[in-house]
């Protein structure tokens, strides 16, 4: 099967980790992929690095057509293509009548925006709706599209790919300027809104003094220069460690890893803290709920809930024995039920799948 996948976004978040994790599962099982991607974007690099084959591809907007005449001869010679974005799928009208099945995925939990024109998009303008979570699909449901075109597919992690080098934690921890006895609490995730990095800014500073903790957020977005000085004005030794390729490492250097978020389809940070064996704090929205047992592989609290994140962050702070059961299942619990193989089998069978 010949697959071509567009994804025209510049950044780096957990969509473009699906989309590299989706590809690398597609070639073990003998398909080819095709990216159609901003060029020099980190999904570019990392689909070439993969050894898959980029398309030069900008879309700027919901009506940036100009992509379309090339997504077009693409397609022609494509099985399937897969749309990974909003902006994507704004694109499947005019690749009708190319011969290629096409597939969207939506991975956030907010009811997606455009009303009518939303509606066509997801009922008439793809074969197939994939939902990355229960919440996601409950609120396209909500949008109007409707039910039967909608397949679930958790999104998945290869737990082989977040081993930590050997060494990792004491250097990354040394370089961080963090103590044997310090509990480092971090988060990954771009530096936006949504992510609910002035909540938890706000938490840590109603933690009690007794708990050594350290601050690192990965990441870089637009409200960085925000919540550097929200972070300076409440005296928190926060860290701001930039976008970061090396996930494992960090990962193996951090204590807890929280997601403040105050929206969510399903969370991929919150499932590769997971397959490096570490709790995760989250707020109770959209997938979340659904990937983290709470009180068993870590705990939830109230989106927007300052005093509730800093109750569970100061518990966990506490209490290292906890800390490394809730990690022992979390990894058990990513391995049963979020595999990367799951993920890539699930989506194969949208591609297939006829009314």
């Amino acid at each position: 099967m010949r697959v071509l996948h567009v994804d025209p976004e510049c950044g780096w978040g957990g969509g473009e980790v699906q989309v590299t994790t989706l590809l690398r599962e597609l070639a073990r099982r003998g398909h080819t992929s095709v990216v159609a991607a901003v060029p020099g974007s980190p999904l570019a690099s990392a689909a070439t690095a993969l050894g898959a084959p980029v398309e030069a591809c900008t879309i700027r907007n919901h009506l940036d057509v100009r992509a379309v005449p090339h997504l077009r001869r693409l397609a022609r010679g494509a099985d399937v293509v897969h749309f990974h974005t909003a902006r994507a799928h704004a694109m499947a009208p005019w690749l009708a009548g190319t011969g290629a099945r096409r597939v969207v995925t939506r991975r956030m939990d907010y009811v997606p925006r455009g009303g009518p024109w939303a509606r066509y998009l997801y009922n008439h303008a793809v074969d197939r709706v994939i939902a990355i979570s229960d919440g996601v699909r409950a609120a396209l449901v909500r949008a109007g599209v409707e039910p039967g075109r909608i397949r679930v597919v958790p999104s998945g992690i290869d737990v082989e790919a977040l081993a930590a080098p050997a060494g990792a934690r004491d250097a990354l921890r040394a370089e961080w300027g963090v103590g044997p006895d310090e509990t480092l609490v971090m988060v990954l995730g771009v530096l936006e809104e949504r992510k609910g990095h002035v909540v938890l800014i706000e938490a840590a500073t109603r933690m009690p003094r007794t708990v050594a903790a350290r601050w690192v957020f990965c990441g870089a977005g637009s409200l960085e220069s925000r919540l550097r000085d929200a972070a300076a004005r409440s005296g928190l030794a926060v860290r701001f460690a930039g976008f970061r390729r090396d996930v494992a490492a960090c990962l193996a250097a951090a204590d807890v890893v929280v997601l403040p978020s105050l929206h969510e389809g399903l969370g991929v940070a919150a499932l590769e803290a997971m397959a490096a064996g570490r709790p995760v704090v989250a707020s109770r929205v959209g997938g979340l709920a659904e990937v983290i047992d709470d009180g068993v592989t870590g705990l939830l609290v109230p989106p927007r809930d300052p005093a509730a994140l800093a109750a569970a962050l100061g518990a966990l702070a506490a209490d290292p024995d906890r800390r490394g059961a809730m990690g022992a299942h979390a990894l058990r619990r990513v391995r049963a039920r979020f595999s990367s193989a799951a993920m890539a089998e699930g989506t194969l069978a949208c591609y297939v799948e006829r009314p």
